[in-house]
């Protein structure tokens, strides 16, 4: 009897081991709605970080840049906050961590305190959607969401794939969406979303691919969605001239 207990003590201390290092190779953001979320949705969502290169290098990563569908190319400072966003000839220079910048549209730089506050809120919503397009699988343990998992699935392309559901509370300027994210079983890697514009809404907006992730200093990126959603231009690098978020001149 003494080594069964014993036998079964050890079992479940090997158990909460292998639970706290998963927990702290990728621990969830503060607020991250990890009671209502489910232990299964977490496991796979610490697979998913671990598959794209590890939080430890996602945490490192300093800068990166993509073009977002051909309409505007941003350019990201993870660690500052600091974000240039070019769209024709507007250029926005925002931080997300502070709500601040400084806004050229055309050849004006925005001086009026209201209407440069208008600009920056813009650029800022430009920075929210433009990179969840690009590292949403990254964030699957962001404050506000909660994770569940709702079986397996198939991708429309006829993939068999574990499905997660993202839903948001109290955060970002959308919380009312949601999205299905579809997992290969054997790369872990997200291969599709389908995004919904109300929880319950019962067809997605948008269903779209994540195609051919190619890495990108020490993480991996996919910039195919398919048809015309590409985004192109991706880099990550360790520096870029300081200039590039003070000035609204091209270094």
């Amino acid at each position: 009897m003494k080594l069964i207990v014993t036998s079964l003590l050890i079992f479940f201390l090997a158990l909460h081991s292998l639970s706290a290092q998963r927990a702290e190779a990728n621990p969830p953001a503060p607020g991250f709605n990890a009671e209502v979320s489910d232990n299964q949705a977490i496991a796979i969502a610490d697979d998913i970080m671990k598959a794209l290169g590890g939080r430890a290098n996602w945490d490192a990563t300093r800068y990166i840049s993509w073009n977002f569908f051909g309409r505007r190319k941003l350019f990201w400072d993870k660690h500052s906050g600091n974000v240039r966003i070019e769209t024709g000839q507007d250029i926005y220079l925002v931080n997300i961590q502070n709500n601040t910048g400084r806004v050229r549209i055309g050849n004006e730089v925005i001086q009026d305190p209201d209407s440069l506050q208008k600009y920056v809120e813009r650029g800022i919503g430009m920075w929210i959607n433009d990179s969840y397009w690009l590292v949403m699988p990254f964030k699957l343990k962001d404050s506000g969401v909660t994770l569940r998992y709702m079986g397996e699935g198939v991708t429309t392309e006829g993939a068999s794939a574990d499905i997660l559901q993202l839903t948001f509370e109290s955060v970002g300027r959308t919380p009312e969406n949601k999205y299905l994210v579809y997992v290969d079983k054997q790369r872990r890697l997200i291969v599709q979303w389908d995004y919904f514009q109300k929880f319950n809404d019962e067809k997605p907006a948008i269903s779209t691919p994540w195609l051919d992730y190619e890495r990108h200093g020490a993480i991996l990126l996919s910039g195919n969605r398919g048809g015309n959603r590409q985004l192109t231009e991706i880099s990550v690098s360790d520096t870029l001239p300081e200039s590039l978020f003070t000035t609204f001149d091209t270094p």
